[in-house]
């Protein structure tokens, strides 16, 4: 069987991803709500988050969350997130960039510029294959269909501006509902999608026969 591709992202209910996890992770846009999640993060989502990262054998990340990562997970190996921190480090890392950077992160590996091809061998390689953060990578893996399930923590915050999975100039796009979860009594969601391949429908609700 073929392996999968996950994209896992936090986002307010006004769809901002960026930034959950502290007040310098991304800055960009001057964007002043970093961290949001902290104070909505609980012991529920943190156990089925884990339960997610314990699961996969390869890590797929965009350059910036890359550095991110690789200037913190490594340092943790003996810490209080130990157990993530050991995950990560065990598994291959792969990393998409337009340049040539350097990955000292141990078993990190830089993907080539057909990204199709090279997804598909992640799938013949691996199992579990997940997308963390990334947001502008994310993005294009869900504009082209090159993704099997997006898993989305949605919290009940409204940030106004800030980097969007899905920006108000991307490309429309149909995904098909797998499962839709009340996760915390903090008030997170998790609602899981796969992709369809296509473009949303249309059709009009005043016509006596629509589809019922």
């Amino acid at each position: 069987m073929s392996g999968r591709i996950h994209i896992d992202h936090f986002t307010t209910l006004d769809g901002v991803a960026q930034a959950p996890g502290g007040p310098n992770e991304d800055t960009d846009g001057g964007f002043a709500f970093g961290g949001w999640q902290a104070p909505l993060f609980d012991d529920t989502v943190g156990i089925q988050v884990d339960a997610g990262i314990q699961a996969m054998d390869a890590l797929l990340l965009g350059r910036r969350t890359y550095d991110i990562f690789a200037g913190y997970w490594p340092h943790q190996l003996d810490g209080p997130a130990a157990g993530i921190a050991r995950k990560f480090d065990a598994i291959p890392k792969y990393v998409a960039s337009r340049g040539a950077p350097e990955l000292p992160w141990r078993d990190s590996h830089l993907l080539g510029g057909d990204l199709a091809a090279e997804l598909n061998s992640l799938r013949e390689r691996h199992r579990e294959i997940h997308v963390i953060g990334s947001i502008n990578f994310a993005r294009s893996l869900v504009a082209g269909g090159l993704f099997d399930q997006l898993n989305l923590w949605v919290y009940p915050i409204v940030v106004g501006s800030g980097k969007r999975l899905f920006p108000d100039d991307g490309p429309p796009t149909a995904l098909k509902l797998l499962a839709a979860e009340p996760v915390s009594e903090k008030g997170a969601v998790l609602l899981r999608y796969g992709s369809t391949g296509s473009v949303p429908a249309t059709g009009d609700m005043t016509r006596e026969d629509r589809a019922t």
